[in-house]
């Protein structure tokens, strides 16, 4: 049948039943357009990590495969040498999928909508974007440069240092998600220097965590956003399964933005070794921080205003993130198509000039998720032809004002914990 990732004849064809086989670490096949590929060493070589590509080992990797490629032609030579035949002709394109008019749908309307130039960025857009992070920033040092650091002036510098991170976090994720420039390389380049002298942070470590998000939203062991049993559970799944571990669920809301918080503020600490080209980057951030503030509040005056302003945003990155995906399913892979899959794992946040500048257009997560790589100041022109698709096919699409949205985040977490403690002392 050809393994080890060899070209073999077209004439060899498989069944579904001999693809889900090889699903395990050290043997992955996967389909992309009823093709079948030998990716068990590659994915050790994939650019965007080996995790990304080994969650749809025995699947089809379709959808996700033309999401997540601008360039589909240049990763054609990458995928030619691991092809290793076709599904049978009696096989469907999607093993156990009945929601094959769902797919059809939204194919043509991906189609449609990139003809359209909806996947066109507006460099205008960004430009202002980035304009507007740069002036708060100056503006925040000039004022205490200025007028003096008394506690009034450092409270109102802290609260404009970190509403430019948080925007500069928005635009950093359209770069990350390739969807400013046509050219890939420049994408990365630029998402470089906003996430690592911007922000601090390291471009591969957000590439790693986020594409694994964006792969699998919600999946347990997959998704990274809520594969965190070993600290707290989510969801209705997760808690009745650790109960039975007898590990501690943290019920309460403090305690998750903490954890949260934790892994936003220290990619440093866990990113170094991957690439010293972000590791300049990101160093790049706090030799320009601490030469700037340094001479007006001393080495630990200025490392306290840091943190200060990486707890503001920390918690304004947290709603903001959370309030789209915790209240929805979290549950174990269940290997539904693209389009459900996504649905099931996101909600909207109702648009408004606020809601959109508050969240960096991630107000509209579903459409974020269906389409990662469209600029996102065309989210809202696409919605209502989702929207229409979703009612078409029955399939829920949920909107919410922004409060409902941060309330459902704490009733989410009220209902995993009470789920917890009542499976826990039920044992």
């Amino acid at each position: 049948m050809g393994v080890g990732g060899q070209q073999t004849e077209a004439a060899v064809v498989f069944s579904w039943e001999e693809v889900q086989k090889h699903c395990s670490r050290n043997d992955r096949w996967l389909v992309i357009s009823r093709k079948v590929y030998n990716i068990t060493q590659w994915a050790k070589r994939h650019p965007g990590g080996s995790h990304v590509i080994g969650h749809y080992a025995g699947e089809d990797a379709t959808e996700a495969f033309t999401a997540f490629h601008p360039d589909q032609t240049f990763v054609q030579k990458f995928l030619k040498p691991l092809l290793i035949g076709e599904l049978a002709a009696t096989e469907p394109s999607q093993e156990g999928n009945k929601n094959a008019a769902i797919i059809q749908d939204f194919e043509t309307l991906r189609t449609q909508v990139e003809k359209e130039g909806l996947f066109k960025a507006k460099p205008l857009f960004f430009c202002l974007h980035l304009s507007h992070i740069l002036l708060l920033e100056a503006l925040a040092w000039m004022m205490v440069w200025y007028w003096g650091t008394s506690w009034t002036l450092t409270l109102l510098c802290a609260v404009m240092l970190a509403t430019s991170q948080a925007q500069a976090g928005w635009l950093q994720h359209d770069f990350g998600h390739l969807s400013v420039f046509k050219k890939s390389k420049w994408n990365h380049l630029v998402h470089k220097f906003v996430i690592g002298h911007l922000k601090g942070a390291a471009a591969s470590w957000w590439n790693h965590l986020h594409y694994n998000h964006h792969a699998k939203p919600n999946v347990l062991s997959k998704d990274p956003d809520v594969n965190m049993s070993g600290i707290f559970v989510l969801g209705s799944v997760q808690p009745v399964e650790a109960s039975s571990w007898k590990k501690i669920c943290f019920k309460y809301f403090e305690k998750f933005v903490a954890a949260h918080k934790l892994s936003n503020t220290c990619p440093t600490i866990t990113s170094t070794s991957t690439s010293f080209y972000d590791l300049a980057w990101y160093l790049s951030f706090y030799i320009r921080y601490f030469s700037c503030y340094v001479p007006l509040y001393g080495f630990f005056g200025s490392v306290a205003l840091n943190l200060f302003v990486r707890f503001l945003e920390s918690h304004w990155f947290v709603w903001v993130t959370q309030m789209n995906h915790l209240p929805m399913n979290i549950d174990h892979d269940k290997n539904r198509d693209w389009i459900t899959m996504q649905l099931q794992a996101t909600s909207n946040i109702e648009k408004s000039f606020f809601n959109d500048w508050f969240s960096g257009h991630l107000n509209f997560q579903i459409e974020h998720h269906l389409f990662p790589r469209m600029p996102r100041h065309n989210y809202h022109l696409v919605a209502p032809r989702v929207r229409a698709l979703c009612d078409k096919h029955g399939i829920s699409y949920q909107m919410k004002t922004l409060w409902q949205g941060m309330t459902d985040v704490v009733s989410s977490l009220k209902t995993s914990g009470d789920l917890w403690l009542d499976a826990y002392l039920h044992k």
